[in-house]
């Protein structure tokens, strides 16, 4: 990875009401960002200071349209989609066999985390300067990696993720032709204490999960030292490329 540029003076982060996306926005501010866009369903938090809260919902593209289009007199450098869902609000969680796979459910796990990123890109990309570097991230997971895929499982989150990626990859390649300074990337920030990982921390390996402050400060590491020839891949919290 090649370092570019400075931390941003604005970014916009889709999803801070979650663990990592607090920490995310809190990271950001810690480093000088003068102006970060915090969105959420509720639309209120984080306020003061250098926050300026929106709402949106991932499943409403108009919603993500009206608040895209509030940033265009002063768009973010930095977009970072922070939003997903693992176990749905039903209780339903990521399936362990074909068996368990009900069209519904798929369709509410692609919804929320392929996309709803994937609008989030369509509103916000078109804000970015031809001229200018700046960064687009959605946070995926390595789960979503197709080639490292040994045991199988989580049928919807895997493919939602997979599928994820290849549109950062799509993305990537359109931008590089007309923006030559952008970066578009995945991010994997490993197993978050949040609450989407809640359920699944019972046999975690000892100094496997990470606190959300910390893997946020990694993260927000990783996308200050990348640039173009970055674009279109996905990297882990310590700045490792992960394989498609």
């Amino acid at each position: 990875m090649t370092e570019v540029g400075n931390w941003p003076r604005r970014a916009a982060v889709w999803g801070c009401s979650g663990g990592i996306g607090r920490a995310l926005c809190e990271g950001l501010a810690e480093h000088g960002c003068e102006t970060i866009y915090a969105g959420s369903r509720g639309g209120d938090e984080p306020s003061g200071g250098p926050f300026r809260p929106f709402a949106f919902d991932l499943t409403d593209e108009g919603s993500i349209a009206s608040a895209a289009e509030a940033m265009k007199d002063e768009p973010p450098e930095w977009v970072i989609v922070a939003s997903g869902v693992l176990t749905l609000a039903d209780g339903t969680g990521p399936e362990r066999s074909y068996r368990h796979v009900e069209a519904a459910s798929m369709a509410e796990v692609f919804a929320v985390n392929t996309i709803g990123p994937a609008l989030v890109a369509k509103h916000c990309l078109r804000l970015m300067p031809r001229r200018e570097p700046f960064v687009f991230a959605a946070l995926s997971a390595r789960v979503g990696s197709i080639s490292d895929n040994g045991i199988g499982g989580w049928h919807s989150y895997r493919a939602s993720k997979a599928a994820l990626n290849m549109l950062l990859k799509n993305y990537a390649i359109e931008m590089g032709r007309t923006h030559s300074g952008g970066v578009v990337v995945g991010l994997h920030p490993g197993t978050v204490d949040t609450a989407l990982s809640e359920p699944f921390q019972k046999n975690l390996p000892d100094g496997q999960l990470t606190a959300p402050g910390e893997a946020a400060g990694k993260l927000l590491g990783v996308l200050a030292g990348l640039g173009p020839l970055d674009s279109g891949k996905v990297f882990d919290y310590a700045g490792r490329e992960v394989p498609a």
